[in-house]
């Protein structure tokens, strides 16, 4: 781009990519830390959601500091 700033669509889909990793993944490990595991997945009430969400959060603000986020980093837009 000529004003140099990443596409949008590489934003939004990096930012849909992201969530979605921090979500399943850290969603999982919190599930089978704490028993959550489910035949079909995992299933989390009270303190673990919390904690995903908590997780989640600091995913993303956290990014700041360390340069972006997974896929902001193999879309070159960090």
């Amino acid at each position: 781009m000529a004003d140099g700033k990443p596409a949008t669509w590489k934003v939004v889909i990096a930012a849909i990519l992201d969530f979605l990793l921090v979500f399943f993944v850290g969603g999982y490990v919190i599930a089978k830390l704490t028993g959550g595991i489910t035949e079909s997945g995992f299933e989390l009430n009270g303190l673990p959601a919390v904690a995903l969400f908590a997780l989640v959060a600091v995913y993303f603000i956290g990014a700041k500091w360390v340069g972006g986020t997974v896929f902001q980093r193999l879309f070159g837009i960090a």
